[in-house]
Formats: C-alpha cells, structure tokens, sequence
C-alpha cells in the first residue's frame, strides 16, 4: 500500500501530470470564458488550434520549444484551409490528403521534436474533416480562429514554464536516477545467475538506451539553457546530481566483467555476495534520491550504504584468508577492482546526497560555457537533410510512402462504404503507425485493448446516470490524465481518451451508446490497416537496417579507444576530449541497443541471423565496456607512463575495428603500420603484472604482509591493462569475423 501511495504522489507532482493539467486549461478556459461572454461559437476552433499545437511542448530549451509551437500553428492553419477548400471535390481532396501525408510525415527525418510538430500536421489534417464549414469567409474565419489557439496554447505553455521552470529538469533527472538504480541491480542479478545473463543482459540493453535518452534531453534542459541565460542556484544543483549521474553510468559500464573469468575464479558463490548486496543497496538508494527529488522530501540516513560498502571490504579479506595468496591474488585483485568501482559509485551517490541537503561545499561546478556546447547533440535543420533521406534506401523515405497509402486507402474504404466517422479510422492510423512493425503492432494492441476498455467504462457510467455535469466532470478529468499519461502507458492513455470523446460526444449526442459502437468499430479498422501496410508495404526490417548502425558504433568505439590512450599519457590536458568520446560512444551504443530492440520486435521470420546481430551488438557492448574500465582507472588513480606495448595493442586493435567499418563499407581499410610483435607485446605486459606478483610473494614470505598503497595500485593497474587490453583484442578480432559474416549475409 505505501508503494502504491507513493507512486501516486510522485505522479500527481511530476512534470507528466502538470502537462495534462497544462493542457486541460488551455482547451478548457476558452470554452468557459467564451460561454460566459456569449460568443461561444467561437470557441471549437480556438480549443482545436490549442489542442493541434500541443504535441510540440515536449521537454527542451525555451527557444526550440517556441520555435516548434509556432511552427505547428501555420501548418496546422496551412493543412487545415487546404482539407476544407479540397473537401468538396472528391478527386482533389484524394491528392491533398496524398501531398499532406507524404511530405508532413517526412519531417520527422529531423528528429523527435520535427516529429511532434509533423503529427500537429497529421492532426489538423484529419480533424478538418469534423469540420463543417462551406463559405471562404467561414473557412477563413475558422483557420484564424485555429492560428489564435496555438497562440493562446504558446502563452498558456510559456506562463506554467514561469510558475514552475525546474518541473522538466527534475522530472528527468529524477527518471535518471531511478533507471539508473535499477541498472545497478540488474548488474548485481548479472554476477551471479549464470543461466539467466542473456535475458539480464537483454535488459540491459533496454535500460541503457533509456538512460542515454534521459541524459540527452537532460544536456538540451541544463546545458543549453545555462549557456543562454546564465547560472542559479537550482541550476548548479541540477547539473551537479546530472553530473553525478553520468559518472554512476560511466563507472557501472566499466564495471562489465568477463563473466567467464568470473565464473572461473568464484566457483563458490558467497565471495560474490558481499558486492552483489552493495550493488542492490546502492541501486534502491538511487531510486530512493530519484524519489525525493520530486517529493522534496529529507534525505534518508545512509547507514545501510556504509555498512553495505564496509562487508564488501570485508569480503576481500575473507577470500584471500579461504584461498590463500598466491593462488588467490587473480580473485582478490577482480574484487579489489570491482569495490574500487563500487566505491567511485558510493563517492558519487554522496555527492548527490550532500546537493539535495544543501550542503554548502557542493553548491558550486565550474564548466566553462565553450565545453559545456561540445556536450550538446544538435540537430541538423539544413534542406539537405530531406534531400539526404529523399531514397529509397530511407527508412523514414519508405514509412511516408506506406503511411500516405494507408491514408488514402482508409479514407476511400470510408467514403466507399458510407462509414460515419471515417477520419477516426485516420486518425488511429496516425496514432499508432510508425516506422517499424513491431511498434506499429504493439501500438495497435494497446490501442484496441485500451478502447475497448474505455467503452467498457463509458457504458458502465452510462448505465448508471444519463446526468450532463456528471459527463463534462469526467471528460475533464480523462482528458488530463490521457494527456499525462500518453507517453508513460500508452494503453491507459488510449483508455481515457476513449472515454473523454464519449463523454463529449455524449454532451452533443445523447445516443452515447452509438457512438461507442462507431468508436471501437473505427479502431480496429484503423489499427488492423496500420499493421497489415507495416507488413506488406515496403517492410523496414531491422535486420537489413543494422549497417549504418553497427558502422557508427564501430567508429566511435575506435575514437573512444584512442582517446583513452591520450588520457593515459596526460589526464589534465585530455580528460574534456576523452569525455566527450566517450558520450558519443555511449549514444553510438544506445542507438544500436535501440535498433536490436526493434529486431527483437519483428516477426520471427523477419529476424534474419538473430544469433549473429546479437553476437555483434554485445560484443560492441562489452568493447565499450572494457574501454569504459580502463578510462575509469587512470582517472580515478595515480597511473605509470603508458609502455610502448600499450601503445602497440591499442594500434592492433583500433585497426581491427578499422577494418570491420571498411568490410560493411565496402572499401579498403586504411590502417597504420604496426612495429611491435603483437603477441609478445602481450605477453610483456602480463610479464609486469607477474614480476609485481613475485615481488609481492617475496615481501610476504620476508615477513612484510602489509600492502601499501602504491603496491596495491601498481598490482591493479598491472593487472586491469594487461587484462583489459588482451580482451579487447579478442573482441575486436571477433568483431572483425563477426562482420565478415553479416556482410555475406546482407
């Protein structure tokens, strides 16, 4: 129950919930003080205008956000004059809806924002069709009246932003937080249930994709915003716990184990235990931080943590005394390593503790405005952006090409067969239809099972009072929380909207039960068009579209790599650019995470060498993962000078990748010159972590047993470069075989 309380109250106080409510008085407010003044006729095509307009409102910075809204407003009063001017004509407005659907669709090439001003268009598209008006002038009057909507909708946007600026940031930061406790568990699940790491490794394939997702609206929302207006209190805040969090990502990538050396060394579970547990602890901390973020609540002790962190320490300790050196030291050393992560972790958890407690020492970051901007992923709005995408070789080229056939084929099933309301049947397409099948079919599902469930609860309301003010009650209420609701869980959402276009049309139609009926038939003739044109038209399946993909996440792995070695030879002067590879390769890897899932998603026949596409895809995981670990250590400790047998396998293996992107390129690779015998290289650098482990065999037999400091890093850093470097080697080398093999597939 007190879960279930929670989630509720972290709902009604996030930003979610506050864009229904924005929402709801934007389209309300105008119906009531139009009534009230008695012009009331008025008032439909303002609250249109309100509602076409709103998509573009998404989280981002001020200026992008204007930019779309008034964007949207003239092609929604643009699409609007066109649909009622064609109406009339039958012929005409066939090549309208045509032209329309086509071109408003192919937007979206320029990202996530384009898109949402591109399904305005749709909208106003489709809703013109509700429209009844004859005459130029009314026709006129209407997009006018539709133009003072969107601007009313920007205004109403603009005030709520003023009367609480932060919502955004802290919602997401707070999503941040969550997903990134919850991927701190799922690494702990991953240590030690050996028969179920491929789906936890599925899932984390998911939750990667999610919190680089975060983090990249997160950049647009601090960064950009800082740059333009400066810095607050609230501002440092948030960029320090953002900070914070990208750390926590960065240092649980470079946590990925070779499991199989894992599983060699602790065959007896219970060593394992003790990080597993610090893992969980520290995960439900994080989620617990993303909770009170919202709440505003009083931080928690953090006992449990401590004492978490203390038994992981402890369990070194305990491993070295059942095993004994020296057969122990390769075992100790993965601990020791892996509570070093752990504890850059606890250390950046408590940063974030010390910020949301206001403690005076942490209010302050110093990021100067020129690096904070290479942080920042912009989108490209140049007309050669459409003229890149306008081939078949497109995926979005083909989805508007399949979507403006499926319009035109509803919107003449409708007119052949006399259906009532046939811009629904146009209108759940738009909804639903996306690029890819999968989506498109699991849209469809929650589509029909939310209408279904919606008209369930309409007739039941209708049953029991047939009362107007009971009607205008919920259509209000559902219309907020559908809005709240539409990106989090499409089926409920689906659900209430389906009850807020019953209960209005019930307040102009008292049949309501027809309506009902005309809803869920439009529906599923809708959705079962979106599906069977996903199929059948054109397909996009993803097992033919991972090229691209795949090469960008081979290159920035490569540059993420490289510059990793320059960190090692001087962290002053190349901890920004390493950084900054490191982001690309991060997001490299979340879009290819993102494109498996996808995969994943289409029919099984469609999933063409599944095996192999995963092989690909984890084995690049685990490249960034590796790389992530070495990165991590220098940065986090004092290091030697870089040897040339580093330098030599560092060559080896960004050349392998090289030669993997010019396989899928279909050109000749253009690699450097390697000196150095690659396999004697490596075995000089294991040769270093052995004498430092003789050396330390003959301290301990001297009598000297304590380990100091400089010893204990020396032995790590010996051991993680060596070890991580021939397991790069080994994975790029699979990469290379693994490539070759999809290439001859293709």
């Amino acid at each position: 129950m007190k879960a279930l309380l929670t989630t509720i109250e972290l709902f009604f106080k996030g930003s979610h919930f506050y864009r229904g409510l924005r929402l709801t008085f934007a389209v309300v407010t105008p119906l009531v003080v139009l009534y009230l003044l008695g012009y009331f006729e008025f008032a439909p095509a303002i609250v249109m205008g309100a509602f076409l307009n709103a998509p573009g409102d998404i989280p981002g910075s001020l200026k992008r956000k204007v930019n779309a809204i008034l964007i949207s407003t003239g092609l929604t009063m643009l699409i609007t004059a066109t649909i009622l001017f064609c109406k009339p004509y039958l012929p005409l407005i066939i090549v309208a809806l045509a032209v329309i659907s086509f071109f408003v669709s192919f937007i979206s090439v320029y990202g996530f924002r384009a898109s949402m001003v591109s399904l305005s268009g749709l909208l106003a598209m489709v809703l013109a069709f509700a429209v009844q008006k004859e005459t130029p002038i009314e026709i006129l009057s209407h997009v006018l009246l539709i133009g003072c909507g969107g601007l009313w909708y920007l205004l109403i946007s603009y005030l709520f932003r003023k009367l609480s600026p932060k919502k955004d940031e802290i919602q997401f930061l707070s999503d941040s937080l969550s997903l990134i406790g919850e991927y701190l568990k799922l690494r702990a699940r991953l240590l030690t249930k050996r028969t179920e790491r491929q789906a936890f490794i599925q899932q984390a394939f998911v939750l990667q994709s999610q919190i680089n997702e975060k983090h990249e609206t997160l950049r647009e929302l601090l960064l950009l915003e800082r740059k333009r207006s400066g810095r607050s209190h609230y501002d440092e805040k948030h960029l320090l716990i953002f900070i914070s969090s990208v750390n926590i990502f960065e240092i649980i990538e470079a946590k990925h184990l070779d499991y199989n050396e894992i599983d060699r060394l602790f065959s007896d579970r219970k060593h394992l235990n003790s990080a597993k547990k610090l893992n969980k602890v520290m995960g439900n901390h994080l989620i617990t931080l993303s909770e009170l973020l919202i709440q505003n609540d009083k931080i928690p002790e953090s006992d449990a943590l401590i004492n978490a962190l203390s038994k992981a320490k402890e369990a070194i300790s305990e491993y070295v005394e059942d095993i004994q050196l020296p057969k122990a030291r390769d075992g100790a050393l993965v601990l020791r390593n892996l509570y070093d992560y752990q504890e850059n972790i606890f250390d950046e958890i408590n940063a974030i503790r010390r910020v949301m407690a206001n403690v005076e020492d942490a209010s302050k970051v110093s990021l100067k405005r020129q690096n904070t901007s290479q942080f920042l992923t912009l989108q490209e709005y140049r007309l050669n952006v459409i003229f890149q995408n306008f081939s078949w070789n497109s995926t979005l080229f083909r989805h508007a090409l399949r979507f403006t056939v499926a319009i035109i084929f509803a919107f003449i099933l409708g007119t052949l067969l006399d259906i009532r309301n046939t811009y629904w049947i146009l209108l759940t397409i738009i909804v639903i239809m996306r690029p890819n099948y999968g989506l498109t079919k699991e849209r469809s599902k929650d589509r029909i099972i939310g209408t279904l469930i919606g008209a369930a609860i309409a007739i039941g309301i209708v049953l029991l009072t047939q009362n107007v003010i009971v009607y205008a009650i919920l259509a209000i209420i559902s219309l907020t929380l559908a809005f709240s609701l539409i990106q989090q869980n499409f089926k409920s959402a689906a659900a209430l909207i389906t009850i807020n276009i019953i209960f209005v049309y019930s307040l102009i139609n008292p049949d309501a039960f027809q309506v009902i009926q005309y809803r869920v038939i439009d529906t599923i003739l809708g959705a079962g068009i979106a599906v069977v044109a996903n199929y059948t038209l054109w397909p996009s399946w993803e097992a033919s579209n991972l090229k691209n993909v795949l090469v960008d996440a081979l290159n920035k792995n490569r540059k993420y790599l490289l510059a990793t070695q320059e960190l090692y030879y001087d962290k002053t002067k190349n901890e920004l650019s390493y950084k900054l590879a490191r982001k690309e390769a991060f997001l490299a890897i979340s879009n290819l995470n993102a494109a498996f899932q996808r995969l994943t998603q289409d029919p099984k026949s469609k999933q063409k060498e599944f095996q192999l596409i995963y092989g690909m895809v984890t084995l690049n995981q685990t490249m960034v993962s590796a790389i992530a670990s070495i990165g991590s250590f220098i940065i986090n400790h004092q290091t030697t000078p870089a040897s040339k047998e580093f330098d030599a396998i560092i060559l080896r293996i960004a050349n392998t990748l090289e030669a993997s992107c010019s396989i899928l390129n279909e050109v000749k690779a253009d690699c450097e010159t390697i000196t150095i015998d690659i396999e004697e290289a490596q075995e000089k650098l294991m040769e270093t972590y052995y004498s430092l482990s003789r050396m330390r065999d003959e301290n301990i037999q001297n009598g000297h047993t304590e380990l100091d400091t400089e010893t204990l890093h020396n032995l790590q850093e010996a051991y993680l470069i060596a070890n991580q470097l021939i397991w790069l080697k080994t994975l790029s080398e699979n990469l290379r075989k693994a490539t070759s093999k999809y290439h001859e597939v293709l």
